[in-house]
């Protein structure tokens, strides 16, 4: 893990994501340890270098000055925790960047959703409970949050053989729900993403329906369904991985991706439907709002 000092740490986006809520993203790291094939990261300028891999030790610091200056202004708004890497990877056990930074979070008052799939999240819920607490929230989503700390665990799969292919270093799903189960017990909000789901390999009716069943079992808030994204060297990655343990499906991949770096509409419109269908079947609230 090589140790940087980045220029900025803080990304406003134009608008504020849909799906997460996020007004902010804040990557305390770059790159990620757990190399999940999947990750669209593979496909960007860092992802053919692997020694990028590094820990923004400065990162708190930098926080500091701009939650201050936004703080100021009132610039209030959810920040995700994290939109390009994994927050509680191993190397913060060692490092502890990530929690300096709700730290800094809780200090100024900002609401954090929580992108994950590191059940080392749970030494941070002493934390995570005073931000959700004492956070400001953005005028326009008083009326329909009541929490400033948002936690989303992430899965491709719930299956753990095929978890060990797409994940090779992530928690095992079942550490996942575990950790997600204590953070449900805490009262904190919490919910799943099952982002990306795996075309002709996770994405069967009877797989979706399990993951739906399980989510209610374990009285999520919501829940994401969301579709796989391959570009450039990711792309290479992923199919090179097919071809190893999947070779049948090499030719209806590169039907589905023939002209986008996701499936064609038919196949993305289908899934929501299903996943929204399954929802309603089991009481689950799709999306956040």
């Amino acid at each position: 893990m090589r140790e940087v000092f980045a220029k900025t740490i803080l990304n406003k986006h134009r608008k504020r994501d849909e799906w997460f809520l996020d007004n902010y993203s804040l990557n305390p790291y770059q790159l990620c340890e757990f190399n999940c094939i999947y990750c669209y990261i593979h496909g960007s300028k860092y992802g053919e270098r692997k020694d990028r891999l590094a820990v923004k030790i400065n990162a708190p610091t930098l926080l500091e000055k701009e939650l201050y200056r936004r703080g100021r202004r009132k610039e209030y708004g959810f920040i995700a925790l994290s939109s390009a890497t994994e927050p509680w990877m191993g190397a913060e056990e060692e490092y502890h960047v990530t929690r300096r930074c709700l730290e800094v979070i809780y200090k100024h008052r900002f609401p954090v959703h929580c992108l994950t799939k590191s059940p080392l999240i749970l030494r941070d819920l002493d934390l995570l409970k005073k931000i959700n607490e004492n956070a400001i929230l953005p005028d326009d989503l008083r009326d329909k949050l009541d929490c400033g700390a948002v936690i989303t665990f992430s899965f491709s799969t719930l299956e753990e053989e095929i978890a060990k292919i797409f994940e090779p270093n992530a928690p095992k799903p079942k550490e996942r729900l575990k950790a997600l189960q204590k953070i449900k017990d805490d009262g904190l909000f919490c919910g799943i993403a099952y982002i990306p789901i795996l075309p002709f390999i996770s994405d069967s009716d009877e797989q979706l329906d399990e993951m739906i069943k399980i989510a209610k079992e374990f009285d999520v808030d919501y829940i994401f369904v969301g579709t796989l994204t391959l570009y450039g060297v990711g792309k290479r990655l992923y199919y090179n991985v097919l071809e190893k343990h999947f070779p049948e499906l090499l030719l209806k991949y590169e039907r589905l991706f023939k002209h986008f770096n996701q499936p064609n509409k038919k196949y993305q419109k289908k899934l929501e439907k299903l996943a929204i269908e399954l929802c309603e079947r089991y009481k689950v609230k799709y999306m956040i709002l």
